[in-house]
């Protein structure tokens, strides 16, 4: 069966040092691209997906917390991401190679899942799903940022997109939160959705 590698918003703004940080994000690129080097070249397709927010005023429809108002890290956020910056870029200790299928979400709405962005230059489908489809891909493995959020919500659409096998490769994400990340990781268990760690 053919494999994607799908690499989740392993940008600036997610790690140490961004609006929007978290704890290990900076490690997590390493590792990816550890992962890459040893394994890239048994994926037949290898995907990298950004957030790529419109700026303020535009609240990306909620998903950035209102002016003067606190974001609750559940629903609403600070600004980060925003396309064309340099936080919206992919962390330098990420290294992918040139064949990557580059996927851009969030343009003025609250996108979570890489399966809601767009194919960046795309040569054939625009969306992920049907590019997948299109290369008979059935076994996904997702990786990156974040475990409780953007991760989850793609390896939840890729099984919805109609993946046969999906594998979430957790030594290779980063979470917001400990409680968050347990919930996510239970519910991905319960959608059949395997969880283990890189080889």
């Amino acid at each position: 069966m053919k494999s994607a590698l799908v690499v989740v918003d392993v940008q600036n703004d997610f790690c140490e040092g961004g609006s929007l940080a978290v704890a290990g994000g900076a490690a997590v690129a390493a590792r990816i691209s550890d992962y890459l080097r040893r394994h890239g070249a048994e994926y037949d397709t290898i995907v990298a997906t950004r957030d790529w927010h419109a700026p303020l005023p535009d609240t990306n429809d909620g998903h950035f917390a209102a002016p003067g108002t606190e974001p609750d890290y559940v629903t609403t956020w600070p600004v980060h991401c925003v396309a064309g910056t340099p936080g919206a870029e992919y962390h330098p200790d990420l290294v992918l190679p040139e064949r990557t299928v580059h996927v851009v979400k969030g343009e003025s709405r609250q996108d979570y899942s890489g399966f809601q962005g767009r194919v960046v230059d795309a040569d054939g489908p625009a969306q992920l799903g049907a590019l997948l489809h299109a290369r008979d891909i059935a076994c996904v493995d997702v990786v990156g940022i974040a475990t409780d959020f953007c991760v989850a919500a793609t390896a939840t659409d890729a099984r919805r997109a109609g993946a046969t096998v999906v594998t979430v490769l957790t030594d290779l994400t980063a979470a917001v939160s400990a409680p968050t990340a347990v919930r996510a990781l239970t519910d991905l268990t319960a959608q059949r959705i395997r969880l283990e760690e890189s080889r």
